[in-house]
């Protein structure tokens, strides 16, 4: 991804408190009220809390180069072959490896392509040379390096000028939240609406846990070239992370208004990175003959766990196509499973998504439907066009984004 580019300061604490609130929610009216306060209260903080971020420069590694030849041109526009050798330069950091992806205000336009990989804390960048020089490459790392890491700076101010309220914040969210339940709590009791009294435990806070995605085992009859997949479980739980983040933003306009299909993408994006551990999601990435909009990979090989498909509806002719698109250039015999996130401006919501159901099994690889996990989110299998025995998994996912 390009360094600092991906989410403005400006709208990353709209995002970034909106995840708060809907940890706090997720967790229900009866543990909100019988929770420890301030050990809630302390759980959230130390989850949440933005660490600045510190490129280790120590721990530099530079890798093997790989050697190739490329076309030049001298200038004169004559082209030439010419040797190429390319290194990765990777370093250990400290911090929040959300930061990376943060663009400041203000922004240094100086940016390059970096490679996070959390589960490991290292940051990387690729360098070319082309001549056997160690002059040449301390330039060209030098160069590169503050190309990449030019807004490192201002974003750690940003974070610790945010760090001095934050503590204050998080309780705060809390206890407006918390002050909900009561004041239902005290309705019921004027309006004689007798509360729930089963559940008496008392709750405790949980530890600070990522979800860990661990590598699939390889069974001992499968050939050596075989790859890890995802689980049908995390399968659900992303669908079910992207499909209730949209329908949060379907309630707050001012996420949605003005952006186009990559602007909506990165909100979802950036959900998905800070969710799992051992896997990387990326924007925009190159897959078989084509840049998909969002792939899940496996970090420690790369190998894609999922792939998802960005947007607009323009009408059931171009939501086949969108199929088509994404089965005829992005997805390869091992991906398995797939979304497709529809974004409707239609004021007829309703008729939009009777179309979707109406008209899918058209499509030429369509096998069969295979019920709604919501009443926007709709399972099917599909096959792939080289290979009609290979089952994908698809889900459409359609959200209701009709203000302008």
């Amino acid at each position: 991804m390009k360094a600092f580019s991906k989410i403005s300061w400006l709208e990353f604490p709209k995002i970034y408190t909106q995840n708060i609130i809907e940890e706090i929610n997720s967790k229900g009216k009866d543990y909100i009220l019988k929770v420890d306060e301030n050990e809630y209260i302390n759980y959230l903080i130390e989850k949440y809390r933005l660490e600045p971020l510190k490129i280790l420069l120590e721990t530099e590694e530079v890798s093997n180069p790989i050697k190739s030849q490329e076309q030049r041109n001298d200038g004169f526009g004559r082209i030439f072959m010419a040797n190429s050798w390319t290194f990765r330069i990777t370093y250990r950091f400290e911090g929040s490896a959300d930061l990376f992806a943060i663009k400041p205000n203000p922004y240094s336009y100086s940016t390059y392509d970096i490679d996070v990989n959390r589960r490991n804390s290292t940051v990387s960048f690729q360098i070319k040379i082309f001549r056997q020089d160690a002059a040449e490459f301390k330039r060209e790392k030098s160069s590169c390096y503050q190309d990449a890491f030019a807004n490192l700076n201002t974003v750690n101010d940003h974070v610790s000028q945010s760090n001095v309220t934050f503590d204050d914040s998080i309780r705060a969210l809390f206890l407006r939240e918390k002050n909900k339940y009561k004041e239902e709590n005290d309705f019921f009791a004027a309006i004689n609406v007798k509360v729930n009294e089963n559940t008496q435990s008392i709750f405790s806070a949980p530890t600070i846990k990522k979800k860990i995605i661990k590598q699939p085992s390889v069974a001992k009859n499968k050939e050596f070239n075989s790859v890890p997949s995802m689980s049908q479980e995390m399968y659900e739980d992303v669908l079910k992370v992207i499909y209730d983040s949209g329908k949060s933003m379907e309630k707050k306009p001012a996420l949605y208004i003005g952006k186009d299909e990559e602007g909506l993408r990165d909100q979802f994006l950036f959900v998905l990175e800070t969710r799992y551990e051992g896997t990387t999601a990326t924007g925009e990435t190159f897959n078989r003959g084509g840049k998909a909009d969002i792939i899940l990979k496996y970090a420690d090989d790369g190998t894609n766990l999922f792939i998802a498909e960005c947007k607009f509806w323009h009408g059931s002719s171009e939501f086949l196509k969108a199929i088509s698109q994404l089965f005829d250039r992005y997805l390869t015999w091992r991906d398995s499973k797939v979304a497709i996130m529809i974004f409707v401006q239609n004021k007829d919501f309703s008729n939009v998504l009777k179309t979707i159901k109406s008209d899918i099994s058209n499509h030429d690889y369509y096998l069969k439907y295979n019920g709604d996990k919501g009443e926007s989110s709709f399972s099917y299998d599909f096959h792939l066009p080289q290979d009609n025995d290979k089952k994908v998994e698809v889900e459409i996912m359609t959200f209701h984004f009709d203000k302008k």
